[in-house]
């Protein structure tokens, strides 16, 4: 379009416009990569036929459902424009279950599992943001017509003697980031630097594993009735119904959201405030909020930033009352429908997955019943009658919402004292919209708004939430300990009461390779940056301290962790002394905050109040 030399002349112009505030330094690297862009431009011929001995497939395949061949397909291949207003919902309301009809194939590598190595820890399952890496416990019986290469090994859970197991990748799913062979734990005694998941070119691989994908999806799913889901192996037996989401490769949200997908998921209704949680979750075309085999699955909705949280206590609300509601009917309906049945509905322990599972079944037979009776209140309780199972509400969002934006609602509801979930999704900037400091923005840590580092500490959302008492906290790292973050999900949903998870999400804008996340994340807390800990109201009644501190003391320097970072590193290049000011009070804020926490942590709780532990409070 210009003569070459203007044309360089003009890009190393807006080069000296954009960063010679961040130092001569950063300017002279972008001229230098410039310079080596120019040193190895190549032509290349094009061949004057197709070489290529594969295609494109379809949109979606042919046994996709009609709405998703005939609606969401032409979205997918950008002709969404051609479809007449009478395709799309009346309503607004789209189906779930829909991501799992695109097939990206955008993974030039994918994992591959070793049976011979692996322990069959589940932590690959676990930190997969996508669902695309999954594994059963099953009979043997079912490997009777299973594909040539379809790969199983001896099972080795106790509550399941006999059966065997399979780790199963999904090929045109998978996104490649590797975090799977990251919190792998299981090495190659063979053969040094392999693990139980290994990382290997996809398009070889890509048909027999898509058939082995389709068998492995075929097989029984476990009886979460049969298995305790406090360790992280049991909980990945579980079925995500969050799946194959538009998130980047190596999200660090999407893990934890999955994470609630398999736990709650077919009882959960989430309100999901704008952001990137927001994009992934509920964009056009498809939909990776998915149901079971039985048609459950969790109900999603999106709202604002200012709103989420009123949103989502609207939903506890409707749900409280709906239920009180179905009560009364069913009291009052008792001599029609049998005294022995609604004494059971009404007394059901419903803290379990058997006890959950139990009120389902009561409630098809409730059902059963109500459709013979001629009294116009039964009507009434038959639409009313699957509020009588216990379902689970969770506000979910990141930190611009949480800690900004929405915080006035998001404390409200806290003050509410409702039993809500509340995930907070805290990659301490505004991702999904460009970067912007938050007020969880760290010291030193450079934004959008904060070009020259952000000059005051973090806010700590934590510590006001337990400031009320009555509400459960909890800080999570799942990079840091798995086991923490799967018990803090489990007690949030079973507290009876406001309950609040913020959960360390590593992310691109971070500036890091996405790969080493995970790493990321139990650097953050080794430094005395993140402090993980449960905060629950319930120990306080049994005269213990409430506040449980899950992470040691700080044992790596606080540059070790941030300087990982381009966030923090580039602050360093452009004006050096600030950085190290600044990177000195950060040091000073992870150490005064952890004395704090620790020293609330040291409280002795004794029945009729607390006093402090011997020797003196700094």
């Amino acid at each position: 379009m210009l003569p070459r030399d203007e044309a360089i002349a003009q890009i190393k112009k807006s080069i000296e416009k954009t960063y010679g505030k961040r130092g001569e330094a950063v300017v002279k690297r972008n001229f230098e990569a410039v310079d080596h862009t120019l040193d190895n431009l190549f032509e290349v011929k094009v061949p004057d036929r197709v070489t290529s001995t594969f295609s494109r497939r379809k949109a979606v395949a042919d046994e996709a459902p009609a709405f998703v061949r005939e609606t969401l397909a032409p979205m997918m291949i950008f002709e969404g424009d051609s479809l007449p207003v009478s395709k799309l919902p009346v309503d607004g309301t789209f189906p779930t279950a829909t991501a799992r009809w695109e097939k990206r194939n955008i993974a030039l590598e994918i994992p591959v599992w070793d049976p011979d190595v692996c322990i069959q820890c589940g932590k690959c399952a676990l930190v997969c943001p996508h669902a695309v890496i999954r594994q059963k416990v099953y009979d043997p019986k079912y490997l009777e017509n299973a594909p040539e290469t379809f790969k199983s090994t001896p099972a080795k859970f106790k509550e399941f003697p006999g059966m065997v197991f399979t780790i199963q990748v999904a090929p045109e799913d998978c996104t490649g980031c590797a975090l799977c062979v990251e919190a792998c734990p299981a090495k190659n005694k063979s053969q040094v630097g392999l693990k139980a998941i290994n990382m290997a070119p996809q398009p070889p691989l890509r048909e027999t594993e898509r058939v082995n994908w389709e068998f492995f999806l075929s097989l029984p799913e476990v009886d979460r009735t049969a298995i305790s889901v406090s360790t992280v192996k049991n909980s990945q037996l579980l079925e995500p119904l969050f799946e194959f989401s538009g998130a980047c490769a190596g999200c660090g949200e999407t893990p934890y959201v999955k994470l609630v997908s398999q736990l709650f998921g077919d009882r959960t209704v989430i309100a999901n405030a704008t952001g990137c949680s927001s994009i992934y979750g509920g964009n056009l075309p498809t939909t990776p909020w998915a149901v079971n085999r039985e048609g459950r699955g969790p109900a999603w909705s999106n709202s604002l930033f200012e709103d989420n949280a009123e949103f989502g206590l609207g939903m506890r609300l409707t749900i409280d009352k709906q239920s009180e509601f179905a009560r009364e009917l069913l009291l009052g309906l008792a001599p029609q429908i049998g005294q022995v049945l609604v004494d059971a509905i009404l007394t059901a322990d419903q803290t379990s997955e058997a006890g959950i599972k139990a009120q389902r079944e009561r409630v098809a037979q409730l059902k059963q019943v109500l459709k013979n009776l001629k009294d116009p209140r039964a009507a009434m309780l038959l639409d009313l009658a699957d509020f009588l199972v216990r379902k689970s509400v969770w506000i979910i969002g990141g930190d611009g919402w949480a800690y900004d934006i929405g915080y006035g609602g998001l404390d409200h509801v806290l003050a509410s004292g409702r039993d809500v979930n509340i995930l907070v999704l805290d990659t301490e900037v505004y991702s999904n919209t460009g970067g912007q400091s938050s007020k969880a923005t760290p010291r030193a840590a450079v934004a959008k708004f904060a070009a020259n580092g952000k000059n005051l500490p973090k806010k700590d959302l934590g510590m006001i939430a337990m400031a009320y008492g009555y509400v459960y906290v909890a800080r999570v790292a799942m990079g840091y300990n798995d086991a923490q973050t799967l018990k803090a999900f489990l007690e949030a949903d079973a507290y009876e009461g406001p309950s609040l998870i913020i959960a360390y999400s590593h992310c691109i804008a971070h500036g890091i390779d996405m790969r080493k996340g995970l790493d990321q994340q139990k650097l953050a807390v080794q430094s005395g940056v993140w402090p993980v800990f449960r905060y629950n109201p319930l120990l306080a009644e049994e005269g213990k301290n409430p506040l449980q501190l899950d992470s040691r003391d700080p044992s790596v320097p606080v540059e070790e962790y941030a300087y990982n970072e381009t966030r923090y590193r580039m602050l360093l290049q452009s004006d050096e002394s600030r950085a190290e000011a600044l990177m000195k009070q950060a040091r000073e804020d992870a150490i005064r905050r952890w004395k704090l926490y620790q020293q609330m942590a040291s409280i002795q709780y004794n029945g009729h109040g607390q006093e402090p532990t011997a020797g003196k409070s700094e």
